[in-house]
């Protein structure tokens, strides 16, 4: 267990982490990214579900 531990404290040694900016900036395209996707899949259900309607009535 305790080499375990070692290994992955010295394999978090090797990670580059991001800055601030390059943080903010990710977190920001993942927002815009979800919130198209989002509102995406929201339209085709509402579209879907109003095709259904028009067909089954």
């Amino acid at each position: 267990m305790g080499r375990f531990l070692r290994e992955v404290i010295a394999e978090l040694g090797k990670v580059i982490w991001p800055g601030r900016k390059e943080l903010i900036t990710y977190t920001t395209v993942v927002i815009i990214f979800m919130t198209f996707m989002v509102a995406l899949v929201a339209g085709l259900d509402i579209l879907f579900a109003q095709g259904v309607l028009f067909v089954f009535g």
